[in-house]
C-alpha cells in the first residue's frame, strides 16, 4: 500500500520555532503509530542564518565566539541529531522528515541513503552529477578528488523508529557563512550550491517541487 506523506511548507521560520514544530509532529506521528493508523511528515523551511552542533558534534568546529555571531545576525543551537556542526540560512532547503520507518520497512542506514538519494536525483535535474563520500553522510560532487565538496548536510534522529531532524541543501545559499565553522567536522572539504554549480540562482519553489517528487517516488 502507497503511504501518503503530507508536506508542509513552513516558509522562513527561526530554527527554535521549527524545532518545537518538530516535536509536535513528532508527537503526532507516535500517537498515529500507536493507534495504528499511520501518519507521516514532511516539513520544508528555509532558516535565518543559524549554527546547530549535533549531539555527537564538538564545539571546537565553531570557528567564532557570541560577539561575532551577533554581528552576523546568527544564532546557534545544539541539538539531539546525529552529525557535527552545519549551518542553516536563506536561499538553503532544509526538509525534515517526520515519519514512521517501520511503516516504509527502513532501518536508520536505509533511511539516510535514501535521503540522500532524492536529493541525489534533484540536483540532478540541475545537471550536477552528485553522490557520497565514504563514511560521511551527506551529498556530495567530486568525493573521490581533492576538489570534494558538500551540496547537502543531513543529521538525523530516530525513537521508536520515528524520525526527526533532516537534510539542508545548499540552493541559492551565501557559502560565505561556512567560512567560521568547520562544516560537519571537516578541515579539508568545500561545500558547494546549486546555484554555484550552475552559475546562476535557481528558483526555490521550483527545487521544493522537484524535491517533493523526488521524496515521494523514495517513500512509497
Amino acid at each position: 500500500m502507497r503511504k501518503n506523506v503530507t508536506v508542509k511548507d513552513l516558509g522562513t521560520v527561526e530554527y527554535g520555532a521549527a524545532w518545537e514544530a518538530q516535536r509536535r509532529m513528532f508527537d503526532r506521528v507516535m500517537a498515529a503509530k500507536r493507534a495504528a493508523v499511520g501518519e507521516d511528515v514532511l516539513l520544508l523551511c528555509e532558516h535565518p542564518h543559524v549554527y546547530t552542533l549535533g549531539k555527537s558534534g564538538a564545539a571546537s568546529n565553531l570557528l567564532v565566539d557570541d560577539a561575532f555571531l551577533e554581528r552576523i545576525g546568527a544564532t546557534f543551537y545544539k541539538t539531539d541529531r546525529g552529525g557535527d556542526i552545519t549551518y542553516h540560512g536563506y536561499g538553503q532547503l532544509v526538509g525534515y522528515p517526520i515519519l514512521d520507518l517501520e511503516r516504509f520497512g527502513m532501518g536508520i542506514r536505509e533511511y539516510v541513503h535514501a535521503v540522500e538519494e532524492s536529493v541525489i536525483h534533484t540536483v540532478a535535474d540541475y545537471g550536477i552529477a552528485a553522490g557520497r563520500l565514504d563514511g560521511a553522510t551527506g551529498v556530495w560532487l567530486e568525493s573521490d578528488t581533492p576538489r570534494a565538496r558538500k551540496i547537502c548536510a543531513i543529521g538525523v534522529k530516530a525513537s521508536r523508529y520515528v524520525t526527526m531532524h533532516g537534510f539542508a541543501l545548499n540552493v541559492n545559499t551565501d557559502l560565505n557563512y561556512f567560512s567560521y565553522i568547520n562544516p560537519c567536522g571537516f578541515v579539508d572539504k568545500g561545500v558547494t550550491s546549486i546555484a554555484k554549480e550552475r552559475g546562476r540562482e535557481v528558483p526555490m519553489d521550483e527545487v521544493k517541487a522537484r524535491y517533493v517528487a523526488h521524496f515521494r517516488e523514495l517513500f512509497v
